[in-house]
């Protein structure tokens, strides 16, 4: 493959020991911040907190090793949180696997077919509204442990979510909410404090010893969980069949888009941070394998981690080393230390997410966005709703559809079909401008120009129709200016068919004036040229009267 060109082969031609202490320190620091957010996102996930890890470690090597940015940390992040709970729900983990292997199968896809730069395309008031949308999302649901609700199943909808959280305040554990308020409190406050130290991992163990020493009645993740595995499993292919994949098609399209777009953005972050340049379509098709190890390890769904590739970037790691000791250092606390994870208060688990919720939210983004255009507007608030209140697959496809159409609404009022059969002039520079009345060059009355501006596609072709039926009587010649028009679709493309047959009924004859290189080659390829004849086609409209004459 062409393009696929993982960096790390590029930067080991010029690697130094020096920059291996600094990717080694990096990694560490990175994989003590990863440790509790992995944990967190897998329980918030609806899977079992050891699910986080093996992602963290299998798909984040895979996408240090074999990715397009010198810097990405990949792990589980909590844009997928939503759509895997929500999968998790309807189909079991089972389910989740093959979702999840279906994704890496796109974005590899993706990669292969160079689309990695359409992708960035995708409009900033949806990746707002999804992702303010998934905060909120992500803060509702752990509202249930941070107060101790004793709630049996909390219901996936978020109105119905809250209903039963009201319903069930009578059962608010004090404990927990101690324990999530003294977690909170060191989350806020712990980084003005030390940097270097996480305050998530801070957070944690201060909670846990707390707990534990004071014998503190809070669930935790071994009250939940029981024995938790501190290896990984043995890697299983997923079996896929006709009929899953039918199911679980969408979700794995959200999932393979989502990733997508927050690796690259991820990517293009730690750019700017380091002056570099990633390979996107590399770095997708690194996020494809990387997703399809991690659903045969018993992971869930991965993607480039921006809060913890920033940590990278300011701990001094510089190359892929730096993410690839991070999985390692990840594997070896999970496969000593993780027994110890089981006393970790579900309570604190819940505050780590809350403050990756307000991260997450982009609120001042937000709230900027709400002075837009009125149409913007309703893009981001459409998806955000539909986000919160039904869920993110059908936002994401709502807000790309109504993107699309009020951006072919903007692009249809940009072109525009002028007629005149006055006087008109045009100079031998491709430039066009009505001039004084003594400096007009006299056009014949049997002469008409009809002058197109901007994107010859089918909110234009619209108007051309209409121009064209407006064709009088008397034209002998209609000559076509189609110097400011960049591109032609087949929708335009029909409308000068259209156009030519109804010339030929009138015995009016066509000149194009001025044509650019991509609708020349629309006719061209698609026979119209020919019928239009390659005598009638010059550069201004100088030339078109000399023909007409």
């Amino acid at each position: 493959m062409g393009n696929f060109k993982p960096k790390l082969f590029s930067v080991l031609k010029t690697y130094s020991l020096a920059q291996l202490s600094k990717d080694i320190t990096a990694g560490i620091i990175v994989a003590i911040i990863a440790l509790p957010l992995s944990i967190a996102l897998a329980i918030s996930s609806g899977v079992s907190p050891e699910r986080g890890l093996y992602t963290a470690i299998v798909a984040g090597f895979i996408i240090s090793m074999l990715g397009g940015s010198r810097v990405q940390i990949g792990g589980p992040t909590g844009a997928f949180m939503v759509i895997v709970y929500g999968v998790v729900a309807n189909f079991g983990y089972e389910g989740l696997v093959i979702t999840t292997f279906l994704a890496g199968i796109m974005m590899i896809l993706f990669g292969v077919f160079k689309l990695g730069n359409i992708i960035k395309f995708i409009p900033y008031p949806i990746t707002t509204g999804f992702t303010s949308g998934i905060a909120l999302v992500i803060f509702s649901a752990q509202i249930k442990d941070l107060l101790g609700l004793r709630i049996e199943s909390v219901p996936a909808e978020f109105i119905n979510k809250w209903s039963s959280y009201y319903s069930a305040l009578d059962t608010i554990n004090p404990n927990s909410v101690i324990v999530g308020a003294i977690s909170l409190l060191i989350l806020i406050f712990w980084p003005k404090i030390n940097r270097k130290i996480p305050a998530a991992f801070i957070s944690l163990v201060v909670a846990s010893a707390l707990v534990k020493l004071l014998g503190i009645d809070v669930p935790t993740i071994g009250s939940k969980f029981g024995e938790i595995s501190s290896s990984l499993p043995r890697p299983i292919i997923p079996h896929i069949t006709v009929s899953n994949i039918s199911l679980l098609i969408g979700p794995a399209f959200t999932i393979a888009i989502l990733g997508s777009i927050e690796s690259l953005l991820s990517a293009v972050v730690s750019d700017g941070m380091i002056g570099g340049k990633h390979r996107s379509n590399t770095e997708l098709i690194a996020q494809g394998i990387a997703n399809m190890a991690s659903s045969m390890f018993g992971g869930i769904p991965a993607t480039g981690a921006i809060a913890r590739t920033v940590a990278n970037v300011k701990n001094g790691g510089r190359t892929p080393i730096a993410g690839m000791v991070h999985s390692v250092t990840l594997l070896l606390i999970m496969m000593i230390f993780m027994p110890l994870a089981k006393m970790i208060p579900l309570a604190s688990l819940s505050a780590v997410l809350i403050i990756v919720a307000y991260n997450m939210s982009g609120w001042r983004e937000f709230k900027a966005l709400l002075k837009s255009p009125k149409s913007d507007v309703l893009i981001l608030l459409a998806t955000f709703l539909i986000t919160v209140l039904i869920d993110l697959v059908k936002a994401i496809e709502i807000g790309i559809i109504l993107a699309s159409f009020l951006f072919m609404k903007r692009m249809s009022e940009v072109s525009n079909v002028n007629i005149t059969s006055l006087d008109a002039a045009e100079d031998t520079d491709d430039y066009y401008d009505f001039i004084n009345e003594n400096e007009k060059l006299q056009t014949p009355e049997d002469v008409q120009i009809y002058e197109i501006n901007g994107p010859f596609f089918f909110g234009a072709a619209e108007k051309f129709i209409q121009a064209t039926g407006e064709l009088g009587k008397k034209t002998h010649t209609l000559i076509i200016r189609m110097r400011n028009v960049p591109a032609m679709d087949a929708t335009g493309l029909q409308a000068f068919k259209n156009l030519i047959e109804l010339c030929k009924h009138k015995d009016v004859q066509i000149v194009i004036s001025g044509i650019t290189p991509q609708p020349l080659k629309v006719l061209k390829n698609t026979g119209v040229y020919d019928l239009i004849g390659a005598d009638n086609f010059v550069k201004t409209v100088e030339e078109a009267k000399v023909i007409s004459v």
